[in-house]
């Protein structure tokens, strides 16, 4: 068989987004393996082959240079970048690179023209095909190339109201939960990685420590404290300010606002924002659309079509119960994060409510804006990324009201916070909504009668705070 160079037609996806790959049958979630490089970041899948983990290792390699391989009866060979040869063998835990052997752990799998190995010898194999530095992270399933990892430094400085300041050499953007005890900041499409101690002490009462750890959800910074905290992320995404609850103060470092502004002198908001009378009705915004898939649920089923279809069941329970909806899309088509927002803002809708769906994790997240901090707004205007901040407390009390529903429905949620867009943009209560599978089979995601019974506790949770939302009825 003669030498292929390998077309670039895998399913290799810029890993700024989460990525998964369910079919329309039921099956297992898959996992994923992230590679953070300095020439890509993407992931492709690890499968599970005699109780072990294994991954493509033509997937793996191609983003990264020229790779061709040739398959000769139980031989595998691999060429990489015009220079590096490797011979593998069907069945043998041995390979040869450059006329030298080397130990694989585990046999080598070779699946018609496709060469598996175990993920766990990708921290020795790898750079000896690279000529460089390759560190697996199997806790979390992340395989960091060359330097391609994001450090961080952890300060409490000395203040009468003390705050966790946390430096980033790259832009992250992580999710925050509150949990008992703590804030946990969560970092699934960032290359985090720990410092010399992942305990990290500040001789400080109310925020005593933090803990880095890792896990399939990704890399994981938990902050201790003796009580409620919040997080603020400047404008650059590389700087994350925990403080006490209610003691969050603008960063003196962060450059004023140069993004557009909003008007929002027309539209209600709480006690320091304007006010006015409005009808309650629910602005439905599904996400992706056109050329945007979103996740790629299989060659046929996207994520964009998920959101539309959830969309549809969603407006027809609203209605049900009285409730105006106004869907920003109702046909394969894109809108940039700018028009939803502009269009939301516009209509001075009660709530905004961005659908999402994502195999991975476990029954629904809602997410409200983490907001950068720093900026100022003065008058009726109010700087672009920062014009949810004024309307936060609707959108926690939105998601309170919809993680309770779904909850007595047996349904599992969690609130979070993140800088998702274009939740920061919105002037009122604004929530987006990811939908995950309640059990191990991303299927579950297609399925009618899933997406009714999301829909139903939805539409329940957001008639149960129609008064609470400062709309007239």
């Amino acid at each position: 068989m003669p030498w292929t160079r390998s077309a670039r037609n895998f399913a290799l996806i810029a890993f700024t987004l989460l990525i998964a790959t369910p079919r329309l049958v039921p099956a297992p979630a898959e996992r994923k393996l992230s590679v953070y490089s300095t020439a890509a970041n993407y992931s492709l899948p690890i499968v599970q082959r005699d109780g072990k983990d294994y991954v493509g290792l033509l997937e793996l390699l191609d983003p990264l240079g020229t790779v061709s391989t040739k398959a000769e009866g139980t031989r595998w060979r691999l060429r990489y970048n015009n220079k590096i040869q490797a011979e593998f063998t069907a069945g043998s835990d041995r390979v040869r690179i450059q006329g030298r052997d080397s130990y694989l752990g585990a046999h080598f799998l070779l699946e018609g023209e496709r060469g598996l190995v175990p993920e766990a010898c990708l921290n020795t194999l790898l750079p000896q095909l690279l000529g460089g530095p390759a560190t697996l992270h199997p806790l979390s399933d992340r395989i960091l190339i060359g330097d391609a990892g994001t450090h961080f430094t952890a300060t409490v400085p000395p203040s009468e109201h003390p705050s966790l300041i946390l430096q980033f050499s790259g832009a992250v953007s992580p999710t925050v939960a509150t949990e008992a005890g703590g804030l946990r900041l969560t970092f699934p499409r960032d290359p985090v990685v720990a410092p010399a101690s992942p305990t990290l002490t500040f001789g400080n009462k109310t925020i005593p420590s933090a803990t880095y750890s890792e896990s399939n959800a990704g890399a994981e910074i938990f902050v201790r404290s003796a009580g409620p905290l919040v997080a603020g992320v400047s404008r650059d995404n590389r700087t994350l300010t925990v403080t006490p609850a209610g003691s969050l103060a603008p960063g003196s470092s962060v450059a004023p606002p140069t993004t557009p502004l909003v008007d929002t002198s027309a539209t209600p908001a709480p006690p320091n924002a304007p006010q006015i009378s409005r009808r309650y009705f629910v602005v439905l915004d599904a996400s992706h659309g056109g050329d945007d898939r979103g996740e790629a649920i299989s060659s046929s089923l996207l994520e964009k079509d998920l959101t539309l279809a959830f969309a549809r069941r969603l407006r027809e329970q609203l209605e049900k119960l009285g409730i105006t909806v106004l869907a920003l899309r109702e046909s394969d088509v894109n809108l940039s994060l700018d028009q939803r927002a502009a269009l939301a803002n516009a209509n001075h809708a009660a709530l905004y409510l961005a659908l999402h769906t994502s195999s991975s994790g476990r029954g629904v997240r809602l997410f409200t804006a983490l907001l950068p901090y720093g900026a100022e707004n003065r008058g009726p205007f109010r700087a672009w990324d920062t014009a949810q901040s004024a309307y936060r407390s609707y959108s926690l009390i939105a998601a309170a009201g919809i993680s309770s529903e779904l909850q007595q429905r047996q349904i599992p949620a969690r609130s979070l916070m993140a800088p998702q867009r274009p939740l920061g943009n919105i002037t009122e209560a604004a929530l987006a909504l990811e939908i995950a599978p309640q059990g191990s089979e991303a299927a579950q995601l297609a399925s009618p009668d899933y997406q009714q019974a999301i829909a139903a506790a939805v539409a329940a949770g957001i008639a149960s705070v129609r008064d609470k939302l400062g709309t007239v009825p």
